[in-house]
């Protein structure tokens, strides 16, 4: 059966305007009016009101019926000064470890800064190595360009000597095989 808004509101002790708040965001099937352009509320409408009515309702009586006894303002006061405290001894442990960071990072770019100074210097070493060694081959090439001229002489020399060589032997043994014509031959 149908009831109007009055009706549930009184029910549920609660205002009228709360009924008609929750009445009004119904979906339109849910929605009646009677001959004289009352709205009336369905068993259904009535349901999904009351569960939307009774969980505020709840709450309150819960909250009023709870006898937990409440903390004072001073367990308050205490419980904040203590947590600003631990807060305070967090952000100093957090400010050391930061300043300790800091100090291993800059040890660390000094490491750096001398190592790259010593790739640097090891580079420049390599570089002059390389161009005294070039510097070297040139110097070799042009003794060994001098000195090749020198053993083509030798060899000239060598050759000279063996043609000469050759030559005598050549005279001595035309000697031998010439017949001796001396004067003294025949005595």
């Amino acid at each position: 059966m149908a009831k109007t808004i009055k009706q549930l509101a009184d029910e549920l002790k609660v205002s009228k305007q709360t009924i008609q708040y929750h009445y009004q965001r119904l979906p339109a099937k849910n929605q009646q009016k009677n001959s004289q352009g009352t709205n009336l509320i369905s068993p259904t409408a009535e349901r999904i009101i009351r569960g939307k009515v009774a969980k505020p309702l709840l709450a309150k009586k819960q909250q009023r019926g709870s006898k937990e006894p409440t903390k004072t303002s001073k367990e308050n006061n205490d419980l904040i000064i203590t947590l600003r405290r631990e807060l305070e001894d967090l952000k100093s442990q957090r400010d050391k470890q930061l300043a300790a960071k800091d100090q291993q990072i800059s040890s660390k770019d000094r490491q750096i800064d001398h190592l790259t100074k010593l790739i640097d210097q090891q580079q420049q070493l390599q570089l002059a190595i390389v161009a005294e060694n070039r510097q070297l081959k040139e110097h070799v090439q042009k003794l060994s360009g001098l000195l090749e001229p020198s053993s083509t002489t030798q060899q000239q020399q060598s050759n000279d000597k063996d043609d000469a060589l050759s030559n005598s032997e050549k005279q001595k043994r035309m000697h031998k095989n010439k017949p001796n014509k001396s004067w003294w031959h025949f005595w």
